[in-house]
């Protein structure tokens, strides 16, 4: 008996030791599983490296770590992405984005018909269902998971493009009110893309994941995930490496398009103030836009930033209607950015009250404060949360990365990547509903 427990004792320390060396003097195997954020407003596409541990979110071919959930059809074909992006101004008609607001979700006609009126392109009620209406060469439907599938398709293909292998394999990401059938619907459209869903993760909990926090020891977590477009707070309750999502509350109205639209609006009143005209042509409208979106951007870091734009107006001159063209340029200062979008701000700490009162939990109970999204890097929302709190916020992750860093490490566990990782176990909570504000 000691005679075969000494072999089975060689045995297991020769396969340690031959992991051991191969470790250190093999090459590390490709990933094959991949994490995904299939996003309301931007998507990401992660990696978890055998052997380093090291989480790499791939970027496009001009280094952009996430893309545009815009899908665009043309008579030439369809774009998605940032080139989806690029035709909306010009294409509005025929360019989805928004689809994660309409998967799986079950609608009735009224309801749908008050959600669709915010958008230039038409959405139509099919069996309960949103479809969106195309119309280039010919008239036809889309569903949004059919969205969905293209976009996942692109990340599928940057991600063998970086890794030079197929990939056939994923874990995604989907907000914790989702429920079975919204959930489903996200698996199909992973499908359409080629993908096989080896788990479904709540964005909360990933992104509690992505710092690190199911090795921690932290009891109650919560997670403020402001985007482009939604606003998600979630409260979790973290016993050992099991996540229990406690309470929900957001508001899916509320987001960074919000904040620059309102920069926007401004931008135009002092063009039309400056030169007697706002812009009209749909290519300074989309100039503006995207100018204004950078200075928001760099207002995160810089107390002021200078607009420069070069517009076409359509003034009237003694010989009628003409062209002219101008330079516009703005001083922008984070102080009128702040007070332009004050209301919108103090809008954020609604739904935080709201999941601590649902949650049965006083402020200073709350152990980890984690930010989510690229819209909670704007400081005056930041100092809002600290001072709601009483502490700052976890900062330490990349909040536009957050999620598909969590993600990226779930699938490094699905795929058994070594170094192994702690798991993070949801428990289910069925009774759970999200209160939304608008």
């Amino acid at each position: 008996m000691a005679g075969e427990m000494s072999i089975i004792g060689s045995v297991i320390l020769a396969l340690f030791l031959a992991g051991y060396l191969g470790q250190q003097y093999l090459p590390p195997p490709k990933p094959r599983v991949i994490g995904l954020d299939l996003g309301t407003t931007f998507c990401s596409v992660g990696v978890f490296q055998p052997g380093t541990g090291e989480i790499e979110v791939i970027e496009d071919d001009k280094g952009r770590n996430s893309i545009p959930s815009v899908v665009s059809f043309t008579p030439t074909g369809v774009f998605s992405g940032h080139e989806g992006q690029e035709l909306s101004d010009t294409n509005p008609q025929n360019t989805i984005y928004d689809a994660k607001r309409f998967i799986g979700k079950i609608f009735d006609e009224d309801t749908l018909e008050k959600e669709s009126a915010r958008y230039p392109f038409k959405v139509i009620f099919n069996n309960r269902s949103a479809e969106f209406l195309v119309s280039t060469n010919s008239t036809f439907t889309v569903t949004p998971e059919f969205i969905g599938s293209r976009l996942l398709l692109k990340m599928k293909k940057m991600a063998e493009k970086q890794l030079g292998v197929p990939i056939d394999k994923a874990v995604i990401s989907v907000p914790a009110e989702f429920d079975e059938r919204q959930r489903n619907y996200t698996i199909r459209a992973a499908n359409l893309a080629g993908l096989d869903i080896l788990r479904v993760i709540n964005e909360p909990t990933a992104a509690a994941m992505a710092y690190g926090l199911h090795k921690a020891e932290v009891f109650n977590v919560l997670v403020v995930d402001l985007g482009g477009g939604t606003l998600d707070v979630s409260l979790l309750n973290k016993q050992g490496g099991m996540f229990l999502t406690r309470a929900m509350a957001g508001n899916n109205k509320l987001g960074g398009q919000d904040f620059t639209q309102r920069l926007l609006q401004y931008t135009v009143e002092r063009v039309r103030q400056q030169y007697g005209v706002p812009p009209t042509l749909k290519e300074d409208i989309h100039l503006l836009r995207q100018a204004v979106e950078a200075v928001k951007l760099n207002l995160t870091q810089e107390p002021h930033v200078h607009l420069r734009v070069p517009l076409y107006l359509q003034t009237t001159g003694a010989n009628g209607a003409q062209e002219e063209k101008v330079l516009f340029q703005e001083k922008l200062t984070r102080e009128l950015f702040e007070e332009l979008n004050a209301d919108l701000f103090q809008k954020i700490l609604a739904p935080i009250e709201t999941v601590l009162i649902e949650g049965h939990l006083e402020k200073e109970e709350v152990d980890e404060i984690v930010l989510v999204g690229g819209s909670t890097r704007i400081p005056r929302i930041r100092q809002l949360i600290s001072q709601y709190f009483g502490k700052e916020p976890n900062t330490s992750v990349d909040p536009d990365l957050a999620v598909v860093t969590g993600v990226a490490i779930q699938a490094g566990i699905m795929g058994g990547s070594w170094p192994l990782q702690v798991s993070a176990i949801e428990i289910p909570n069925r009774h759970l509903r999200k209160t939304n504000f608008s």
